[in-house]
């Protein structure tokens, strides 16, 4: 599936590729309903309706993943909520050991994540694989959310890469639309970023169900060694 002789940076998402994506899921559709609700006192049925409908509308854009803005909006400390339930942040399947073997390769490995740094800085409080990546980007760095093509190329002149050398893996089609647009070479989605719910429709995108199906090789046994 993955031609890892033809790739030198992987970028990876964070939640719902790496990260389990129940914690988001639930955290916006059932918790942060449910405490906004009784803080205000509304029914929590209602104040579901209300949250659901807001979050919505923005799909895809800044805002929609920005902490300070729906702190803002709902008049309560997001972060703080999301600490309430952070027991529940968790890495999928096979993670760690892909990442490591991604270093053991010889491969430059970038996050590019949607998500505020407040929720990056508690995910990898509560994972610990900052230490695992070449570099951690956020594009909150410079207010252009990954569906939007031209963020790859602010990615790319804070981390320099080769698009026609580099590997994208993320659960969000949009996002992986917007970077086959740009000319990131090799793309690959996620067919279940959430443990808790159905397997996704990819649409024409190869995908993994688990990092196991495309574990590299360690950069010393990449090619034999001839006479």
């Amino acid at each position: 599936m993955i031609d890892w002789g033809r790739i030198d940076t992987v970028l990876l998402d964070m939640d719902g590729t790496l990260l389990d994506l129940h914690f988001d899921n639930y955290f916006w559709q059932e918790y942060l309903p449910l405490r906004y609700a009784e803080i205000n006192r509304l029914d929590p049925e209602q104040a579901k309706r209300s949250i659901n409908h807001q979050t919505r509308s923005i799909q895809g854009t800044l805002e929609w993943y920005s902490t300070d803005y729906w702190s803002e909006v709902l008049k309560l400390d997001v972060v703080e909520l999301k600490h309430e339930v952070s027991h529940k942040v968790s890495v999928r399947p096979h993670c760690e050991d892909f990442l490591d073997a991604l270093r053991e390769a010889g491969k430059d490995v970038v996050m590019v994540t949607n998500a505020h740094h407040d929720s990056l800085n508690l995910k990898m409080e509560k994972t610990g694989i900052a230490d695992k990546f070449d570099r951690l980007i956020t594009v909150h760095e410079f207010s252009l959310p990954k569906e939007n093509p031209e963020c790859w190329l602010e990615v790319q002149q804070r981390h320099p890469f080769d698009p026609s050398r580099t590997l994208l893996i993320d659960d969000n089609l949009r996002v992986l639309q917007s970077a086959q647009e740009y000319g990131i070479d090799q793309l690959l989605a996620i067919f279940k970023p959430d443990s808790m719910a159905p397997v996704v429709d990819v649409m024409h995108f190869l995908a993994i169900h688990s990092f196991r199906e495309i574990m590299p090789v360690k950069k010393s046994e990449s090619r034999e060694d001839y006479p």
